[in-house]
């Protein structure tokens, strides 16, 4: 398993690239109607298969739970080519959303035009925007990884929130890089920064 980081060209203050995409069922939602009246939206590129991904599955879920009531909406989006990595499929999408009990959208880009305009290039790799929509972090969960000992608390990923929450700027100092597998690209696709 290769482990490939964020990429960060979306800077502090970019807006979040506007999009309407279809859930694992179908139903299509827009990023205006479900972040409409939120106070922060983290945007997370993930997928099924992912070592990663699996690994921060159900913290995924809590943290989720934990910030919605504080008016934080969390997006969850596959970008990975169905066709050469069946296990991310929509229906399977379904799935695997049920079996860690995700309560919060997850989104499939299948043109992988979403992933290109976030410049995502890992699952998974997560984005904060404040109330405007605009850049304010982007980064890891935490510092734990498959493999490595250590208790998962997304801490890095709650310490943003909890700032932007509080100040609705973006969150000073070094950002740390998520990590996980690269985007599974269709043929020709994989753009110039990966």
């Amino acid at each position: 398993m290769s482990e490939v980081q964020s990429t960060f060209q979306l800077k502090p203050g970019d807006r979040a690239p506007d999009f309407t995409l279809p859930d694992g069922g179908g139903a299509e939602y827009s990023l205006a109607e479900l972040t409409e009246g939120e106070s922060a939206t983290v945007i997370a590129f993930v997928c099924n298969h992912c070592p990663f991904v699996i690994h921060l599955a159900e913290a995924m879920n809590q943290f989720a739970e934990d910030y919605v009531e504080r008016g934080v909406q969390v997006i969850a989006i596959n970008s990975n080519d169905v066709k050469n990595y069946p296990a991310d499929t929509p229906e399977k999408m379904l799935e695997f959303a049920d079996q860690y009990e995700w309560g919060f959208p997850y989104l499939h880009d299948e043109t992988q035009e979403l992933a290109r305009a976030y410049a995502a290039a890992c699952t998974p790799d997560f984005y904060v925007f404040n109330e405007k929509l605009e850049l304010a972090y982007a980064g890891q969960f935490d510092s734990t990884r498959p493999g490595k000992a250590g208790e998962i608390t997304g801490a890095d990923l709650r310490s943003a929130v909890d700032y932007v929450l509080e100040n609705q700027q973006p969150v000073e100092g070094t950002w740390q890089p998520s990590s996980g597998c690269n985007i599974k690209w269709k043929e020709g696709n994989a753009p110039a920064y990966f």
